[in-house]
């Protein structure tokens, strides 16, 4: 018998409701010089409205982590999905700065699970070996829809407004929920489009049973609070979320400030700053699709976590810190968007390996370290809008801004050297089987 394929549509599923996760929070920021004209707010004002968002993902994505290990992330990314693609198009219903700001919030609320339960599917649905190749596959999605989404957005907004714009993203969400909850099943197990074969070939040749596949979800320690202990003192789980933290600031960085950094130092219309939006996207996007492979190729090869994972992670966050310095001093155009892409492009190229040590280090409960992790994101989500905003009203100039970006990419890089070791790191799975022979 020929093995099916269906992980791999079920990564495509992922992939799509990725772009449209990061098309509807990313929208705004080309929205915001007619948002701004038409209300009347000024650049701290306007951060506060960019930063709203990561309250909301702060507070639902590490909650969202314990739901989808709860739950599953079939009824998670359905409701997930519905929320926010009703938020989406409320925004274009805004009538002030109070209404745009709740919609945000909520955007972010409802954006939150996403992240935790892709790594839940993953870990679910993708073998060993397969799982840093499927997380870039999947992840790929964020610069790819930042790269597609600026001339996507930025010419619905000349055309239709921005009001209009905000309404179809809405409605478009809504076409993906159908498919997702005719589509997916929460394990392989449970899906009449998956043999034998192919389900041997994700178990690793075990034989899995309905009951197996259940148990993947529940917290296999009785004790609930050495999970927590595990999670928050695991030192390559923390460095890995301060590393996180880092890459996050430099993603939400780029993705709400980009647009109006090009239009107030370079003077560039807004058809003008979507075209020049997609380079750095785009190549952040062929940079964090081979990273995923070269991961996996090294561990393949190697057999070692702390070269598969952690050198990728230290070594792109140097990239981007180095890279970073020539955009402060520049006033050309061309050389501001080299390095600005080449910037972007390191920051994410390491994307999927952070994913992956969450499930290398603690595949039982994958769903909820991500969430912790994706919590140090969320964070990031709300403070480097609202600090960009805070510092180039203060100052009238990104400069300092930009400073602080390649601070912080120094910090991971030491972080992440010192106390990345993912084989010296105790596993979940052996906390387990020492609480269980103390039992015993």
């Amino acid at each position: 018998m020929q093995a099916t394929r269906f992980r791999w549509a079920i990564i495509g599923l992922l992939f799509f409701i990725t772009v449209v996760n990061y098309i509807d929070r990313s929208a705004i920021s080309y929205a915001v010089p007619d948002i701004s004209k038409l209300f009347q707010l000024n650049p701290a004002q306007i951060g506060m409205i960019l930063g709203a968002f990561g309250i909301g993902y702060m507070i639902m994505t590490f909650f969202g982590g314990i739901w989808v290990d709860k739950s599953g992330a079939r009824v998670v990314l359905f409701v997930a999905s519905l929320l926010w693609s009703i938020s989406i198009g409320l925004t274009g219903l805004a009538t002030g700065f109070a209404m745009i700001y709740m919609m945000r919030v909520l955007l972010g609320v409802a954006e939150g699970p996403n992240f935790p339960a892709i790594n839940r599917a993953v870990g679910d649905w993708l073998s060993k070996d397969e799982r840093a190749i499927a997380l870039g596959n999947s992840l790929v999605a964020v610069p790819l829809a930042l790269a597609t989404g600026a001339p996507i957005v930025t010419q619905l907004i000349i055309h239709i407004s921005w009001r209009g714009t905000f309404i179809i993203l809405g409605l478009f969400g809504l076409l993906w929920v159908a498919v997702w909850m005719w589509l997916f099943r929460d394990y392989p197990e449970h899906s009449r489009r998956v043999n034998r074969v192919e389900l041997e070939h994700i178990r690793g040749g075990m034989g899995w049973t309905e009951a197996d596949a259940r148990s993947m979800r529940k917290v296999h320690t009785g004790n609930a609070k050495g999970v927590w202990g595990f999670l928050l003192s695991n030192p390559t789980l923390m460095a890995n979320n301060w590393a996180f933290f880092v890459f996050g600031y430099y993603l939400f960085f780029f993705m709400t400030w980009l647009p109006s950094y090009l239009h107030d130092q370079f003077q560039l219309n807004l058809k003008s700053v979507g075209l020049f939006s997609i380079l750095p996207w785009l190549l952040a996007a062929v940079l964090l699709w081979g990273v995923g492979y070269l991961s996996d190729g090294l561990l393949s090869r190697t057999k070692s976590l702390r070269i598969a994972r952690s050198y990728p992670i230290w070594i792109s966050q140097l990239l981007a810190a180095v890279c970073i310095l020539p955009v402060i001093y520049t006033h050309d155009l061309t050389v501001a968007l080299i390095f600005i892409s080449l910037a972007v492009a390191f920051g994410m190229s390491a994307n999927a390996t952070f994913y992956a040590i969450n499930v290398d280090v603690a595949r039982e409960r994958t769903g909820t370290a991500l969430g912790v992790m994706d919590t140090f994101f969320a964070i990031a989500g709300f403070i480097a809008p609202v600090m960009t905003g805070w510092v180039v009203n203060s100052t009238g100039s990104f400069v300092n801004a930009f400073w602080l970006l390649a601070i912080l990419a120094l910090s991971s890089v030491v972080v992440v050297v010192l106390f990345h070791h993912p084989e010296r790191s105790r596993k979940l799975s052996e906390l387990e089987s020492l609480e269980v022979s103390v039992e015993h």
